[in-house]
């Protein structure tokens, strides 16, 4: 997939849309715009990422967010905020997919990433 040359986009209805693991929007030098859809009863997987902070915004579903030490429940509406070097999980535990669209700073994934599944998205990692 080609990323988007859009500098305006309507990114809730693009997440909402998605139904890909992992898609990659946008990436500039300092920052990516990712999409992503968690099936029901899955999860993101728990990760550091060191160098990086994360913002995720979720537009449809419900789920659980551990950020560090910290649950809390997610859904419409919320966002979760990954400070760099922060270990971080998101599980699915509504029904239907669980949809965000989320930022890395600096950029996390290559230019043009897409992941239909968890599956895939490890296997290339």
């Amino acid at each position: 997939m080609s990323e988007t040359k859009k500098l305006s986009l309507p990114v809730v209805d693009l997440a909402r849309k998605n139904d890909e693991f992992r898609k990659v929007l946008w990436t500039g030098d300092k920052t990516q715009l990712v999409l992503m859809a968690i099936p029901e009863g899955g999860e993101i997987g728990g990760e550091v990422h060191e160098g990086h902070d994360q913002l995720l915004y979720f537009v449809a579903g419900k789920g659980v967010a551990r950020i560090g030490e910290v649950e809390s429940d997610i859904g419409d509406g919320d966002v979760s905020i990954v400070p760099s070097g922060t270990f971080h999980n998101f599980r699915n535990t509504g029904s239907g997919m669980l949809k965000l669209f989320t930022t890395y700073s600096p950029p996390e994934h290559a230019p043009g990433t897409e992941h239909a599944t968890k599956d895939e998205a490890e296997a290339d990692e």
